[in-house]
């Protein structure tokens, strides 16, 4: 038997057969079409009966290997890539669900996949029910004939909480429901939730994956018939990802080990000198002791990722006056970036939903997200204490 290959190996040794020309770095493909020998040839490729690349809306060689790569990090069967991580989301949904279906998503998510349910999919008659990160018992209470898949993110975005997903694809399981889990901030390097019960995962390529803000993308693997599904609504309707932007991001994952493990261990410190400071209210990481679930983060993950969240004392106003005192952290609404970012959530990436909405979630006024980049800790710290002060 194959010895699997460690993880860092695959993410750099995976790659596209090389061509004539003997490269040693996989080539880009910047081509719409592809061309056939004859007239049998192409019968065939769009009979299927032919594994060959026919149009790049459909497969593309880039794409192929971006995918190849995600697909062995997290554990999963097949995949599809697509041009920014809510691509991924409503085109795994829409694949997936039918006029009539329910879904059951944690409370906790991302603002445009909030909006998503509960402005967009009741116009197919699709409903959602929320149910809370601390009552995970009263799910099979919301489970309704109707109900399709179980949502959710975990880490959570903003708020870092931990849902149990070994628990959460019990449930799935017992009650044959597909699990689905965006994974964008552990990215598969910290968390492999198909090894947890999932059936397929979403990653906003965005993030941790590209690393450096350059390209958007999304990506969702898994479970190989549900993923058919998804690349033959997708090949119709063309959200598919560009040969350029996967060709940047199979280039990016080849350090996503090395970047995301320098990532933790500068949250980690951050997270732990906001802890002690006398400004801040309270502070979320993962993997600080002080966490609610520092145990099941421990349990599911390598480490604690790069996002911290914390609250300045003195509400809205104070969080304010700390982002206009920042000088070297960049104010932006992205994640994952080489570049420490900071964010105000409730102004921002969850701007859409309600004060009662977010407050549900555990989003406050005040709340600051900060994802801690690959500078040198000394003055990330350094930065934040002086705008504290």
């Amino acid at each position: 038997m194959k010895k699997r290959r460690e993880f860092e190996t695959e993410a750099v040794r995976t790659q596209l057969g090389r061509s004539q020309y003997l490269e040693h770095s996989s080539p880009m493909y910047l081509t719409s079409s592809f061309v056939f020998e004859d007239a049998e040839d192409m019968r065939a490729s769009f009979a299927e009966e032919k594994d060959r690349n026919i149009y790049s809306r459909y497969s593309n060689p880039n794409s192929s290997e971006f995918i190849d790569k995600v697909c062995k990090m997290e554990g999963a069967e097949d995949g599809f890539a697509f041009a920014s991580g809510m691509a991924a989301v409503f085109s795994t949904f829409a694949a997936l669900l039918e006029h009539g279906d329910h879904i059951l998503s944690a409370r906790s998510i991302f603002g445009s996949t909030h909006t998503l349910f509960t402005q967009f999919f009741p116009k197919w008659n699709i409903g959602t029910s929320y149910f809370k990160l601390d009552e995970l018992d009263e799910i099979e209470n919301l489970i309704t004939p109707n109900t399709k898949l179980i949502y959710a993110e975990s880490p959570t975005n903003p708020g870092v909480d931990i849902l149990d997903l070994e628990a959460l694809g019990a449930i799935a399981k017992k009650h044959n429901l597909i699990f689905i889990i965006d994974n964008c901030f552990a990215s598969p390097y910290l968390q492999q939730p198909i090894a947890f019960g999932a059936d397929l995962v979403i990653h906003s390529g965005t993030k941790l994956m590209d690393g450096q803000g350059r390209v958007l993308a999304g990506i969702t693997v898994g479970n190989g018939e549900l993923i058919d599904k998804i690349y033959r609504f997708s090949r119709i309707t063309g959200p598919s990802l560009s040969p350029f932007n996967a060709w940047v991001l199979s280039k990016s994952l080849e350090t996503l080990g090395v970047r995301v493990d320098r990532h933790c261990e500068n949250a980690l410190k951050v997270a732990e000198f906001l802890e002690q400071h006398p400004r801040i209210d309270w502070v979320k990481y993962p993997f600080l002791p002080s966490h609610p679930q520092y145990e099941l983060a421990k349990k599911q993950m390598k480490a604690g990722g790069c996002v911290v969240a914390f609250e300045v004392k003195g509400g809205l106003g104070a969080g304010q006056r700390f982002f206009d005192s920042v000088k070297m952290m960049s104010l932006s609404a992205n994640l994952g970036d080489s570049r420490s970012i900071v964010t105000h959530p409730a102004s921002t990436t969850h701007s859409k939903l309600s004060s009662e909405e977010r407050a549900l979630v555990g989003i406050s006024d005040g709340m600051i997200r900060v994802s801690v980049g690959l500078e040198h800790v000394n003055d990330i710290i350094a930065d934040i204490a002086q705008a504290l002060e």
